[in-house]
């Protein structure tokens, strides 16, 4: 800007002890909403008192460039050329402010605040952009206006800059007002999230509740089904079952010895021979496990094919190292083979009758209830975890709220002379 009149001073600001209140944090938005329009009235008086501090520079402005239309500077003494130029600045400088020395508008709201700064920030834009062309001219040629010139500019910039920092204090003011509604909406959101969870964790303890109740009442009825004389004789025949089994390895072990010594030629015979399917389902089993098809409807069956892999030896078909051997055992398991048959049907109906007697004694509703029982306790189990999840949640929203909570009273500060510590009943 032209002679330096945009230097401003500092103003050493009165040290303020703040006062101090306790609020209850329902009634901060009043208190913003209060807070704002005070601000704003007061900013709104500020600025009119500036803007009316500032309408006698612009008169006095006016009326120096009335006086400099009627000097002529005393140019007809100086250069010619030099003349035109002082002529031409000086009527640079009389048209300048003729036309942008205008009037400010009253203020009445904060749009004429803001009017008032845009119209006074082009005037003295423009102001300075010409008396800065012309320096040389107004210094020299019309010293004895440079002076007053400078000190009416310097006052009005000054006044400027002071109505911009009003602005821009009510523009943080609003600012942080709304950054504190915007916490005190966050804080209502986490409040309502903490109740749905809080009723949650209440619906989750009624539910655990009732899963101890049954988890009871299965127990008992559990408790009475296996103290009764019927589950006592259904677990007595239980472990002879259990004893029982011992006894098919037995014979199991005896059988698959006998098999063994005519395995070989079984399994030739296997692939040496064409046989149904129900022959070849047969043979194969014998060679694998011959308990299981040791039955006396297989019988002929067996001898059958025993009598057919003899044969096979005899004619070579089947191959061996000592076929007289190979009779031996197969002759010897024809001859066991009955004796065979009739321990597995005896195993098999003794097993048979005592899975029987066991049916007949187990407890329709033991399976049923050892897995309701089960089921009942994996719920309680993820019930817990869920509680314990909504109450870590609750403990940081918790957190979150104080957090939220501390940030208004830092925000309340910024643009209040007083410390509000604001209460919340659940953290009181």
């Amino acid at each position: 800007m032209v002679f330096g009149w945009n230097k401003k001073k500092e103003e050493k600001k009165s040290e303020e002890i703040p006062s101090q209140k306790q609020i209850r944090l329902s009634d901060v938005s009043e208190i913003i909403q209060q807070i704002l329009e005070l601000r704003t009235l007061q900013i709104l008086s500020d600025i009119k008192s500036l803007r009316d501090s500032t309408e006698p520079l612009i008169k006095e402005l006016v009326m120096i460039g009335n006086t400099l239309e009627k000097d002529n500077l005393q140019v007809d003494e100086i250069d010619k050329h030099l003349r035109i130029i002082v002529v031409r600045g000086k009527q640079q400088v009389i048209d300048m402010i003729k036309k942008d020395a205008m009037h400010l508008p009253d203020i009445a709201s904060y749009d004429d605040a803001e009017n008032t700064s845009a119209i006074l920030n082009q005037m003295l834009k423009k102001i300075g952009d010409v008396l800065g062309r012309q320096t040389r001219v107004i210094h020299i040629f019309a010293k004895k206006y440079a002076e007053k010139l400078k000190e009416i500019l310097i006052q009005m910039n000054s006044n400027h800059v002071k109505i911009q920092q009003l602005l821009k204090k009510h523009d943080n003011t609003k600012f942080t007002s709304a950054e504190i509604l915007e916490s005190l909406k966050e804080i209502h959101d986490v409040e309502n999230n903490l109740v749905k969870k809080e009723q949650r964790i209440a619906e989750i303890h009624d539910y655990v509740d009732s899963l101890d109740k049954k988890i009871i009442s299965f127990e008992d009825l559990i408790k009475k089904i296996k103290t009764s004389d019927e589950y006592g004789k259904f677990l007595d025949l239980k472990q002879i079952l259990d004893e029982f089994n011992i006894k098919k390895n037995q014979i199991k072990n005896e059988i698959d010895s006998q098999f063994t010594k005519i395995s070989r030629p079984l399994s030739r015979y296997e692939y040496a021979s064409s046989m149904d399917k129900e022959q070849k389902s047969l043979l194969s089993q014998l060679i694998k496990d011959p308990f299981d098809v040791l039955l006396s409807k297989n019988r002929d069956s067996i001898i059958l094919i025993l009598e057919n892999v003899r044969k096979g030896i005899s004619s070579g078909s089947i191959s061996v190292k000592d076929p007289e051997k190979s009779f031996s055992q197969i002759t010897e398991t024809e001859e066991g083979l009955d004796g065979f048959i009739k321990q597995v049907n005896d195993f098999v109906d003794t097993k048979q009758n005592i899975q029987n007697q066991m049916l007949a004694l187990e407890p329709d509703k033991l399976s049923d209830l050892t897995r309701d029982l089960k089921n009942a306790l994996s719920n309680k189990e993820d019930s817990k975890l869920k509680i314990k999840t909504f109450q870590d949640e609750i403990n940081e929203d918790h957190s979150s709220i104080k957090k939220l909570i501390s940030d208004v009273e830092v925000k309340l500060r910024t643009f209040s002379n007083t410390v509000y510590t604001i209460t919340y009943p659940k953290f009181n």
